[in-house]
């Protein structure tokens, strides 16, 4: 008999259905909707003869008589991304793979695909958040032409993944699988690199040696090699069932990675059931329910992932009609066990993850513990979330999967029974400067609390400028405030890890409270970030003053400003009837964006 599901899941999951019923009734008769109108057949022939005149005499003909499935590609390659950029041959690959089991694979769009490492800490990085609404969008508009059969999703990093995933469930009435590309191989670690970075930032190093550091960190094709954003997307594809079985994080450019590629092709042809070997799948809206949604949190909170999710996994969710609360995940996090340690939560990077057993072990561990859902749809079609009990490997140049084993390193990946931390590391604050999360898988015990007077800054360029003379050597909370999408798109503040760090190592009590993001690549400094209501908006950060005394006690889950409460009551907040920026690199045309913002417990998004 099947053990039953841990209580505390269950009743998360059950109160997000409730909470859904009326949402994602209606999303699910739209799909049932879309699925009952035929696509190409509906066309008027000047309509379909433009859907294949570009293509060779084969496919052609099986576009025109409707006989072949038709396969969309949406893909994000560009050659500066690199994670993205091994994506430049695999239309071609794809095509093959899809002709051979009797489809026919056409790109059907492109989606813009901007890379945080690029933007952090400049005015570009103000774009980056929204770009994932604008992906949903491009991705809306690479199906409009409503004659595919099914979809490949081909993209990787921070907004590009959440944004193909919004823009794919609009279409949910479509097949689809996610493609992965693969982490670049080891570089220089992680940990030398953030301690070149603290160097740099004290100047006790200059910027060839910085720049040296950085470039054996990132240095081929390939995601980056930390569990930022990036990976944590891909490791969400998995818990969702959109992946094949231990596709993530195999290095591009490999025997096994043409294989997966290969394999994820023909499995979205026969979950058509029109290819050779029809095999129908679950097409993706039905894939993505309330379910997948909590064992992507599970996944997330069981990993150390990145805090970006706690915007993008509400703004997934909600695409398919489906409603979530930073309760949720706080309420999983308290009986979720830390099983991976993973830089920035540990010394190791995505390649040690995989090599001691990688998703399968984590999926194994999850399941034995009985703290995800068995009985899911995924892009297999039978097995639920069982069948990611596998790690894929080539047998005689032939693809198989096999069932992973015991960890191959327990520094990297350890037992539900013997976790690295009980419980999965984030928190949700509250308290009279407003609701936010902070994640503590990184950050030492002695840290979890911090009580100092706070410096408030406007921005994080002031901040880096008064830690260059010396005003922030002292217990400080760092408040920056007009940070989030309403006031500038939140950017990540990730250049603030490294002065704040230091000031950490030197002995002083510090954290950060603001009400925009850091990163997948935050770290040890305890950070109460996407605060909202944002001070945009009135939040009562705002109110806040230099001098004034904050409490972040992420032990008790409390965010306070330890003023008289007469006094605290009678302060306004007061914002500028202009912020700084929203002109330049592009964004001016994002004010709409800025206006339309949700908080950021809603995703941050313009869809609501």
């Amino acid at each position: 008999m099947a053990q039953s599901l841990h209580p505390i899941v269950t009743q998360v999951t059950q109160r997000i259905r409730e909470r859904s019923r009326d949402s994602r009734g209606a999303y699910l008769a739209r799909l049932e909707g879309a699925s009952a109108q035929p696509r190409r057949e509906k066309l008027g022939c000047a309509n379909l003869a433009h859907t294949f005149a570009g293509c060779g005499a084969g496919d052609k003909e099986g576009l025109r008589s409707g006989g072949k499935p038709s396969i969309g590609i949406v893909t994000a390659y560009n050659d500066m991304l690199s994670a993205h950029q091994p994506y430049e041959t695999y239309p071609a690959q794809i095509r093959e793979a899809v002709r051979a089991v009797g489809g026919v694979a056409q790109v059907a769009g492109g989606v813009p695909a901007m890379c945080d490492g690029i933007t952090q800490g400049y005015a570009g990085m103000e774009l980056s958040l929204f770009s994932r609404d604008v992906i949903a969008m491009a991705t809306g508009v690479a199906l409009s032409h409503d004659t595919f059969d099914g979809a490949l999703c081909l993209g990787i990093c921070d907004k590009i993944v959440p944004g193909l995933m919004i823009g794919a469930l609009a279409f949910g009435h479509l097949p689809t699988v996610f493609v992965p590309a693969g982490p670049m191989p080891t570089g220089m670690s992680n940990g030398e690199k953030n301690r070149i970075r603290q160097l740099y930032a004290q100047g006790k190093v200059d910027r060839a040696a910085l720049l040296d550091a950085e470039s054996a960190s990132y240095h081929s094709p390939g995601t980056c090699t930390f569990f930022g954003t990036a990976n944590t997307n891909q490791m969400l594809m998995e818990m969702m069932g959109l992946h094949l079985p231990g596709a993530s994080f195999v290095n591009p450019g490999t025997p096994l990675r043409t294989a997966l590629t290969d394999a994820a092709a023909r499995r979205v042809v026969a979950m058509t059931g029109k290819g050779t070997e029809p095999a129908p799948g679950t097409p993706i809206g039905y894939i993505v329910d309330e379910r997948a949604v909590v064992n992507a949190i599970v996944g997330l909170l069981a990993t150390g992932g990145s805090t970006n999710h706690t915007l993008h996994i509400p703004a997934i969710a909600n695409a398919a009609g489906i409603k979530l609360t930073w309760d949720d995940f706080a309420d999983l996090s308290a009986v979720v066990p830390l099983l991976a340690r993973v830089y920035p939560n540990g010394a190791a990077d995505v390649n040690a993850f995989h090599a001691a057993g990688g998703m399968p072990y984590v999926i194994s561990q999850l399941l034995d513990a009985r703290l995800i859902h068995a009985d899911v749809n995924t892009v297999l079609g039978e097995g639920g979330m069982e069948a990611y009990r596998r790690m894929p490997a080539l047998e005689d140049g032939e693809l198989v999967w096999k069932p992973v084993g015991p960890s191959g390193d327990e520094t990297v990946l350890s037992s539900a029974a013997k976790p690295f931390a009980k419980e999965g590391g984030l928190r949700v604050l509250t308290g009279n400067l407003g609701r936010g999360v902070i994640k503590i898988s990184a950050v030492k015990p002695e840290h979890h609390v911090v009580e100092a007077p706070a410096l408030v800054f406007d921005s994080q360029e002031a901040v880096q400028e008064a830690f260059k003379r010396g005003e922030l050597k002292r217990d400080v909370v760092v408040v920056v405030r007009f940070q989030g999408p309403a006031a500038n798109g939140m950017p990540e503040l990730h250049k603030l890890t490294p002065p704040l760090g230091v000031l950490q190592d030197q002995g002083y009590k510090v954290a950060l409270v603001t009400d925009g993001r850091m990163s997948g690549a935050s770290g040890k400094v305890p950070a109460a970030i996407h605060v909202t209501p944002e001070v945009k908006n009135g939040g009562p950060l705002g109110k806040l003053r230099d001098g004034d005394i904050v409490r972040l006690d992420a032990a008790n889950g409390t965010l306070e400003a330890l003023v008289d409460p007469a006094e605290w009551e009678a302060r306004t907040v007061t914002v500028p009837e202009t912020l700084p920026g929203g002109f330049g690199v592009g964004r001016e045309l994002f004010g709409v964006f800025r206006d339309k913002a949700g908080s950021a417990e809603n995703g941050a998004s313009i869809f609501q």
